[in-house]
């Protein structure tokens, strides 16, 4: 769409019924405004020629006198009510221009941090930085938790001053430059634009005379003591957020917080899925074959496992409660024994003699099958 040939309904361009009112007008164009700027869509044709045409349509709709004699006769009554030369500047804008100029004020503030309409009056307070602490943990002070008090350096209040940041019995004194609104304005045409006080900074006011404790920073560096209480069940990378126990906020502003981050090691035997414990119990091939009555350890003491005669290898077995407490909950998980049967690799005569002997008493066909019949013919031994 070409702002420069074509004459849309000034109503359809902005979106908006022929009975709205001038701040749904002005909402609309600030949208359409905020969408299509150049600014915002650098080398983009269309972009600029919507933006030119709703600009061209609230030239002539912001204005009462243009908008009455549109309405009455067209664009045949607003004739060049764009720039001159034709459509799609603002040389003929004759409405507020202060409107005009809040409007791109927030655009461009929006777009680069700058202020608005002016309204906005930064504070020179700043919420403190977040801080992150890593702690290592054996396996088992995650499972069943653990205290440990540990020390941080971080920024804080600084106690001579009281984190105002001049000297005892001083006060910041308002900025002349911005006049303690953090932000000047300059006008330039119908754009207004706000930039960051550079005599305060944004703060709004200065610090004439410093604290010498902090020499203006408000804050001061010290070590903090604090004690974490780990909760049973947490696994590794687990974060444990303490609120308002980071750097202390500048200038009155909130402190941030700390972050405890936990890493814990492997063990030697279980392996942790969730708050199940996985390990492998190796059997050798008569307990599988006749049964037996094994010890196994656990996190809390040795249980009991009853392996039943004909055992395949990979059989699991599940002792429930013996696995990983739930982290803030009740309950725990469990421990899953899978059962491996080991073939040895060295035997005497006598154990060959005596296999030998078992294996005549055995048959076996020794060919392919799937797995879905396999565990058909495995049945054959137990």
């Amino acid at each position: 769409m070409s702002a420069t040939n074509v004459k849309l309904d000034y109503y359809e361009v902005l979106e908006v019924s022929r009975t709205a009112s001038d701040g749904e007008i002005k909402t609309a164009y600030r949208k359409m405004a905020m969408q299509f700027h150049p600014d915002r869509n650098p080398g983009d044709k269309e972009a600029e020629d919507k933006f030119k045409i709703c600009s061209e349509a609230y030239a002539v709709l912001s204005d009462a006198n243009k908008r009455a004699a549109y309405d009455r006769y067209g664009h045949a009554g607003v004739n060049g009510a764009g720039a001159p030369g034709g459509p799609g500047g603002f040389g003929g804008f004759s409405g507020d221009p202060q409107d005009l100029g809040d409007i791109f004020g927030d655009i461009f503030g929006e777009m680069f941090g700058v202020g608005g309409s002016g309204r906005r009056q930064q504070s020179r307070a700043q919420r403190g930085r977040d801080l992150r602490h890593d702690m290592t943990l054996e396996f088992e002070e995650a499972v069943f938790g653990r205290e440990q008090e540990i020390h941080i350096r971080r920024l804080e209040v600084c106690l001579d001053c009281h984190g105002l940041g001049s000297a005892r019995g001083k006060q910041p004194v308002t900025c002349p430059q911005c006049g303690g609104r953090g932000q000047v304005r300059s006008q330039q045409g119908f754009f207004s634009v706000a930039r960051t006080c550079s005599g305060c900074q944004g703060a709004g006011v200065i610090i004439s005379d410093p604290c010498t404790g902090c020499r203006g920073e408000s804050r001061v560096q010290k070590e903090h003591k604090i004690l974490v209480k780990v909760p049973a069940g947490v696994e590794d990378g687990t974060r444990i957020r303490y609120q308002g126990e980071g750097e202390a906020g500048k200038f009155g502003g909130p402190a941030g917080d700390l972050y405890v981050v936990l890493s814990v090691k492997a063990h030697k035997v279980f392996d942790r899925e969730g708050d199940d414990l996985h390990c492998i119990l190796p059997v050798s091939f008569p307990q599988a074959s006749l049964g037996a009555e094994l010890q196994v350890p656990t996190l809390e003491g040795d249980a009991t496992i009853k392996v039943p005669e004909g055992t395949q290898s990979g059989k699991k077995f599940r002792l429930r409660g013996r696995g990983v407490p739930h982290l803030n909950d009740h309950g725990k998980g469990d421990l899953i024994v899978e059962v491996r049967v080991q073939t040895p690799s060295k035997l005497t005569k006598q154990q060959k003699d005596l296999l030998r002997q078992l294996s005549e008493t055995m048959s076996v066909e020794n060919t392919l099958t799937s797995h879905s019949l396999f565990d058909k013919v495995k049945d054959i031994f137990s």
